[in-house]
């Protein structure tokens, strides 16, 4: 029985968790998983609940976290490293780049046979300086040439990889794209509609655009206000936003509204067009509850606010970042090329709502197609075959 060891960053809510809990729990009997990661961090949401419902019991590391740190980072390497030592694992699969940097370190101190890690996007623009960057391309570099087999979420992703920063040949790299269990987006829809908007005051003339993921200069949320202030001036229609999420910039985002005499509030605690509601477990209510779903990113990976929004049958405004358009339906969205194209196209999403509504139901066969878990599990099943016959 092949031994895997899977290793996440850390168990805040997100996409990642979901794709390494449905790895763990649906991979074929002949393999064993042991799941671990670091725990959420202050600002975020702990996505435990995922793995308590698949009846999962991932080991916590609470020294592997976010930011560098040599005392920490090194207290993860030698746990990971017993771990390993105790488990003895054919295969250490490693996500995200924490992970992906001690855990594949610590694999190659004890000869695993195979490695294998996934990037779920990458930071080699946008994200830090030319130094730190280099120094983080240089780390890479050596990791992949250490690695059996690289993975990536999208063929974007896989190009920028191998041609744009040389982190590895093509042919080393493979494109599983996510998975994900969809049928709750699709089911009750109408009564979880009701629910959501009873449950945050919603009046029936409104249209809701929401937003959905961490608060964080990356998110660039900035430029979904300007784009919503813009269309409460150009347009008659009645609009509701709804931030779902929370972080490091959620101070200085109320400041910019404020600063803007934009009315916000929490929870619908008063009547205002920004309604900020933290970071939310049941996203199937919130989509249900929504007209159109916004992402305004400098950077991404695989938005998986996005691909869910498709199976709700969303329409779906967005910036052109990480991998957006290999997961987009044409008929499911606009992208952006700029923050004026943005607001322009926000607006023209309002504006046609009911007709571009119709259209984007087309997202929902196209989503529970390319991004069930069904299909995640079946395809790095046979990449990890592959990799253990060699």
């Amino acid at each position: 029985m092949p031994k895997i060891l899977r290793i996440i960053n850390r168990f805040n809510l997100g996409g990642i968790t979901y794709n390494v809990s449905y790895l763990t729990k649906y991979l074929p009997a002949e393999y064993e998983t042991m799941l671990i990661g670091g725990p959420e961090e202050e600002g975020e949401s702990s996505s435990l609940h995922i793995t308590d419902s698949l009846g999962l019991k991932p080991v916590i590391i609470k020294e592997l976290n976010r930011e560098l740190c040599f005392i920490k980072d090194y207290k993860s390497y030698k746990a990971i490293k017993k771990i390993i030592c105790e488990f003895k694992p054919d295969i250490v699969h490693t996500h995200a780049s924490k992970a992906g940097a001690i855990g594949r370190l610590a694999a190659i101190s004890c000869n695993v046979p195979v490695i294998v890690h996934t990037f779920h996007g990458h930071v080699f623009h946008n994200y830090f300086g030319k130094l730190k960057t280099a120094f983080y391309l240089k780390v890479e570099r050596y990791l992949a040439k250490r690695s059996s087999a690289i993975v990536t979420n999208s063929a974007l992703l896989k190009k920028e990889l191998s041609e744009t920063f040389k982190i590895a040949n093509e042919n080393k790299i493979h494109v599983v794209p996510l998975g994900f269990d969809l049928d709750k987006f699709q089911f009750n829809q109408e009564q979880k509609r009701k629910e959501f908007r009873s449950k945050y005051k919603i009046k029936d003339d409104e249209l809701v655009i929401s937003i959905i993921g961490r608060l964080a200069p990356i998110k660039n949320h900035e430029l979904f206000f300007d784009a919503i202030e813009n269309i409460t001036k150009k347009s008659s229609k009645k609009i509701k936003a709804i931030i779902v999420g929370d972080g490091e910039t959620r101070r200085y985002l109320e400041s910019y509204l404020k600063n803007k005499n934009l009315m916000y509030c929490s929870n619908s605690e008063k009547n205002c067009v920004f309604d900020f509601i933290g970071w939310q477990k049941d996203i199937d209510l919130i989509l249900a509850g929504t007209d159109i779903v916004a992402l305004s990113s400098k950077n991404e990976g695989t938005p998986v606010s996005l691909i869910e929004a498709q199976a709700a049958g969303k329409f779906i405004v967005t910036t052109n970042v990480g991998g957006v358009k290999d997961i987009l339906h044409k008929d499911c969205g606009f992208v952006s090329e700029n923050d004026e194209e943005f607001k322009a196209l926000l607006l023209k999403a309002i504006e046609e709502h009911d007709t571009l509504n119709q259209k984007a139901k087309a997202g929902i066969a196209f989503a529970n197609e390319r991004f069930g878990y069904k299909r995640l599990v079946n395809d790095m099943d046979t990449l990890y075959k592959k990799l253990l016959s060699k």
